[in-house]
């Protein structure tokens, strides 16, 4: 059995898919043994243009392989991932034409590499079982509701592509429950929903005792910083209304960090920092010397049916977290967490007010981090891959 793995994000990347796709591979490495072979195509490390790292352009072993294609590099806007996308796509037809494949699996999060995942599979009528991590069409329709122009036509063309693509795949798994609405319509393939989890790296961590709050509170927020996370406008805002005392670190990289620092200047604020991405080892250091964790996505309608794996990572940590959504990721946070602060997005002067009458204490989570250890989620999604066989 040969399985072909696209993903446009793996390690020594600093994101979700890669978080995600790399422990994947190697669960499915694992479990295929001398049976079969694992041929994944990724590309360099490109998510960040300030966290730089390299990897191999071709890494293999007894029963895998492992192809980084180079793409230009990119600031996380949308006219310049496409372009990156397009040398990805075109390079992974030409690494593949002359290979037979029995399963193509394909992990996306905007659309595309699923769309390439579904040309390949039909051209070697292989099994196609993709990975969604987002809704694409919903998002870009929410992103340019007030362009019409663009999104009329944008919209259009790329329900054509979804409906080709995942009309005609044999399994789904969605990351989020919250999409399951969304994608009953298609009645062909069957569904699984294994979700985002804690990596090993946040396991068995040992955790500090209550920081002195005399020096202030600091809250942390690490990720991408985009239009989908919305960060200018709630960080400075809050910022401002809480003083001094409170000091929000931000660290990270994304589309709208110009954004946000131009916002920080125009208020004179001095109690935000942005750092630029580290790696986890160092990230964990900022997380143990936190009050708070902070995660917070845009007002948009397709963002209440996402389940942001931030949360999982978090989750592992016993720090109270500052939480602004709503839909499938705020009840997925009342069902499954304790010590934190739920508050629309946006809704900056709710946030302010519950943090102000916030009793700050760090609680255990073990039951969480149990129940929702990558491993144990990975083993089961790459035994319902391999389960076709």
């Amino acid at each position: 059995m040969k399985i072909l793995h696209l993903t446009f994000y793996f390690e020594p990347d600093l994101c979700a898919g890669s978080f995600r796709n790399t422990p994947l591979f190697k669960e499915l490495k694992d479990q295929i043994g001398s049976d079969g072979f694992v041929h994944v195509v990724t590309t360099q490390p490109n998510r960040y243009s300030t966290y730089k790292t390299k990897a191999e352009v071709v890494e293999s072993g007894k029963n895998y392989k492992i192809d980084r294609v180079k793409i230009p590099t990119h600031k996380s806007g949308l006219f310049d991932q496409a372009i990156s996308f397009c040398v990805f796509f075109y390079n992974v037809i030409k690494l593949v034409r002359k290979e037979k494949y029995d399963i193509v699996l394909a992990s996306s999060s905007r659309l595309f590499t699923a769309f390439l995942g579904r040309l390949i599979a039909k051209k070697n009528n292989a099994y196609l079982y993709l990975d969604i991590r987002d809704i694409f069409v919903d998002t870009l329709s929410d992103i340019f509701s007030k362009k019409r122009i663009i999104q009329i036509p944008a919209v259009a063309f790329l329900k054509l592509v979804e409906s080709y693509t995942f009309a005609n795949a044999n399994h789904i798994n969605l990351v989020s429950g919250g999409f399951k609405a969304y994608f009953s319509k298609y009645t062909k393939p069957s569904f699984s929903f294994y979700t985002n989890g804690i990596d090993d790296e946040f396991l068995n961590i040992k955790t500090n005792k209550s920081r002195d709050k005399s020096d202030g509170i600091t809250i942390t927020y690490a990720g991408n910083i985009g239009s989908g996370q919305g960060l200018e406008k709630v960080i400075p805002q809050a910022a401002k209304l809480l003083g001094n005392y409170y000091h929000f670190r931000v660290i990270g990289d994304g589309g709208t960090k110009n954004l946000l620092i131009q916002n920080i200047a125009s208020m004179n604020l001095t109690n935000v920092e942005i750092i630029n991405p580290v790696s986890r080892a160092e990230l964990i250091d900022y997380y143990l010397n936190s009050d708070f964790l902070f995660l917070h996505l845009n007002d948009l309608d397709a963002f209440k049916k996402v389940l942001p794996s931030k949360i999982f990572e978090y989750g592992a940590f016993n720090k109270p977290i500052i939480a602004g959504v709503s839909g499938f990721a705020s009840e997925f946070i009342r069902d499954n967490l304790q010590n934190y602060i739920l508050f629309e997005p946006t809704d900056v002067n709710d946030m302010v007010n519950q943090i102000k009458a916030f009793k700050i204490t760090d609680m255990d989570r073990t039951d969480f981090i149990e129940k929702f250890a990558r491993k144990s989620i990975i083993k089961k999604m790459a035994n319902s891959i391999l389960i076709v066989r």
